[in-house]
C-alpha cells in the first residue's frame, strides 16, 4: 500500500470483556498521517470492497483535521449486552450515564430475559433517564410488534427501538403498527442507505457510524442529506476510532440523543493510557494517540498482525481504484 502521508502502520488485538456483536476481541490496524492517528477495524466477515470504507475513514481522520467542533464534549449511553437482568442492573448503576442500550434478541435467549434484563435497567436509572433497545434485525415484524409492546411496558417507556427488523421495507411496515420511535441502523452503511429510508419513511432516527461511511467529513454529508435525527454510534474500536465518532457528533449542528461512544469500557484495555471513557455520562471532545507500551502490548503475533496489514492492502487496492463515492458493498 502507498497511501501519501502515512508514516505507520500498527496492526493491534484487544480482549473484549465479553462476547459482543459475535465477536471476543476487536482487531484492525492504527495508522499515523500528518493529522493524527486513524483506525482501520472492519469485522471479520467483511469483504475488501466494503472494507475500503473503513479504510477510507482511517485515512481521512489520520491525514485531515476534524470537522470544527460546536460542542466540548458529547453526551453517550452506556451499552448493556445480552447478560442477565442483575448483571444489567450492575452495570447501568456503575455507569454513570443516564440512556441506556440495552440488546436484546440475542440468539438462543427468549424474550422474558429481555423482559426481565430492561425492567432491570429502567430500576437502575430511575424513572428520568433514557432506555432504548437493539434487536439487530432480528425479528420480522409481527415478532417486533409483540415484542415491542412488552419491552416498552418493562421500561416503562423507550426512547426509541434499534434496527428491529432487517429490511427497510420491514421497518416501514412496523413503523406503521407500533408507536414507538424506530431507529435505522444496519441499514445506513452507504451514503445512499439515508436516502432511501427518508423516501420510504422507514425510521424517525438514523444511527450513524463513521467508519462504514468514509470519514467524518462524510458522515456530516450523509447525516444532513437524511434530513433525519442522528445517533452516533461506535463499531466497538479502540479510543483512536471512538475519537473520530465525538468528532462527528461534536461537529453535528444538533444532538438530540445521547451518542452510542461509551463502548471503550467493553475492551478489557485499550491502545492509549488516556481512554475515552464516560465521565458523568459524557465523553471529552479530543483526539487519540497510541501510546507504544500498550502497542506493544497489543501487537498480534506475526502471522496474525500480516493478516490484517493484507486486509488493509486488499482494502487500499479496491479503494484506489474506485471511483469517487464509487465503493460497493460486498458485506456477503
Amino acid at each position: 500500500m502507498n497511501a501519501t502521508g502515512i508514516e505507520q502502520l500498527r496492526p493491534f488485538r484487544v480482549p473484549m470483556r465479553r462476547r459482543f456483536r459475535g465477536v471476543t476481541e476487536r482487531t484492525g490496524v492504527l495508522l499515523q498521517g500528518p493529522a493524527g492517528w486513524g483506525e482501520f477495524s472492519p469485522f471479520p466477515e467483511y469483504g475488501p470492497v466494503y472494507a475500503s470504507r473503513w479504510l477510507a475513514a482511517a485515512l481521512d481522520a489520520a491525514g485531515r483535521d476534524f470537522p470544527a467542533a460546536l460542542r466540548d464534549r458529547v453526551p453517550v449511553n452506556t451499552t448493556v449486552p445480552a447478560v442477565d437482568a442483575a448483571t444489567a442492573h450492575r452495570l447501568v448503576a456503575a455507569s454513570g450515564c443516564t440512556t441506556a442500550k440495552v440488546k436484546v434478541a440475542e440468539p438462543g435467549q427468549e424474550l422474558a430475559a429481555d423482559v426481565d434484563r430492561v425492567a432491570a435497567v429502567r430500576d437502575a436509572l430511575g424513572p428520568d433517564g433514557a432506555v432504548r433497545v437493539d434487536a439487530n434485525g432480528a425479528w420480522d415484524v409481527a415478532t417486533a410488534v409483540l415484542a415491542i409492546a412488552r419491552l416498552d411496558r418493562a421500561a416503562g417507556g423507550l426512547e426509541y427501538v434499534e434496527q428491529p427488523c432487517r429490511t427497510l421495507e420491514e421497518l416501514r411496515d412496523l413503523r406503521r403498527r407500533v408507536e414507538v420511535a424506530l431507529a435505522a441502523d444496519e441499514s445506513v452503511r452507504t451514503a445512499e442507505d439515508p436516502l432511501r429510508i427518508a423516501g420510504l419513511d422507514a425510521a424517525d432516527v438514523i444511527v450513524v457510524k463513521v467508519q462504514p461511511l468514509g470519514g467524518v467529513a462524510r458522515a456530516l454529508e450523509v447525516v444532513a442529506t437524511a434530513g433525519l435525527p442522528a445517533v452516533v454510534s461506535s463499531a466497538l474500536e479502540t479510543s483512536v476510532g471512538l475519537a473520530a465518532g465525538v468528532a462527528l457528533a461534536a461537529a453535528l449542528p444538533e444532538l438530540p440523543y445521547a451518542c452510542g461512544l461509551g463502548t471503550a469500557t467493553l475492551l478489557t484495555s485499550d491502545v492509549t493510557d488516556r481512554p475515552l471513557q464516560p465521565v458523568d455520562g459524557h465523553l471529552e471532545v479530543r483526539r487519540v494517540a497510541p501510546e507504544a507500551a500498550l502497542m506493544d502490548q497489543h501487537t498480534p503475533e506475526p502471522d496474525a498482525a500480516g493478516e490484517l496489514l493484507e486486509r488493509l492492502s486488499l482494502a487500499w487496492g479496491h479503494l484506489s481504484r474506485a471511483a469517487p463515492g464509487g465503493v460497493a458493498d460486498d458485506r456477503a
